[in-house]
């Protein structure tokens, strides 16, 4: 039996100089981003602890708000990288797509935990309920679990075939139909869920908006820090799997 070679296989391996060079990049880049990253968080602690007001009926618990909204934001964002890199996956059928679709679902999961965890702790206070079912929450819940049943199938894969991955593009496409249903919510249908941005003006006071936008920015390079070390990961993990079935071919 002939062993197949790397270059046997094109549509299942990273381009190993781009790799490097990916790498090479992250190495100066990643430590840039991981001080911009720490300015920013903390930055956006002193925000909301420190120069945001307290609001008049919640007090101190509307603080949560900052953090419920920049993740949410970034939540979006992370699935919106995700239904553009799986497009881009079928198109071109190249395994770097692929993996920045795979790590962009993990990071969108973990910022919609904590939206879903933030949420109900900021509800009980403002509505004296932990939760109801109004549209805004629901569309929500189901979009965690549509991208945790993502995650759900490429784990219990873990084979790295083409087939999972188009099977994994599919459901990253057709899932982030949930997301303009999230954010528009509230403007098709009444709920209780505050209106943060209409008529192109934020609906609050000046330092709040500015606290906010401070805070939304922070999580943005928090997630984006995050994707990059996640996409190294995949990428060695793509590669070892692709070594161990060279090695099974010997």
């Amino acid at each position: 039996m002939q062993p197949h070679s790397l270059e046997s296989k094109p549509d299942r391996v990273l381009d190993a100089p781009a790799t490097a060079r990916n790498r090479t990049a992250f190495s100066t880049g990643g430590r840039i981003l991981a001080w911009a990253t720490g300015i920013g968080l903390v930055a956006a602690l002193y925000a909301v602890f420190m120069y945001a007001p307290d609001e008049r009926v919640m007090g101190p618990v509307q603080k949560i708000f900052y953090f419920h909204v920049a993740s949410a934001w970034n939540a979006f964002l992370a699935f919106f990288v995700v239904f553009v890199a799986s497009i881009g996956y079928l198109r071109t059928r190249k395994p770097s797509w692929d993996v920045l679709a795979y790590a962009s679902a993990e990071i969108g999961v973990v910022f919609t935990t904590i939206v879903m965890i933030t949420g109900p702790m900021w509800a009980k206070v403002a509505w004296s309920v932990w939760w109801n079912w109004e549209p805004r929450l629901t569309t929500t819940l189901i979009l965690w679990f549509v991208y945790g049943a993502y995650l759900l199938m490429r784990s219990a894969a873990e084979g790295g075939s083409e087939r999972e991955a188009v099977l994994g593009a599919v459901f990253g496409i057709v899932g982030f139909a949930d997301v303009p249903l999230v954010y528009m919510s509230a403007r098709w249908w009444r709920v209780a869920h505050p209106i943060v941005i209409e008529g192109g003006k934020m609906n609050m006071e000046p330092s709040m908006a500015l606290t906010l936008m401070i805070s939304v920015f922070a999580f943005t390079l928090l997630y984006f820090y995050l994707l990059g070390l996640r996409r190294r990961l995949e990428e060695s993990r793509h590669q070892a799997r692709l070594l161990r079935d060279e090695l099974r071919d010997l």
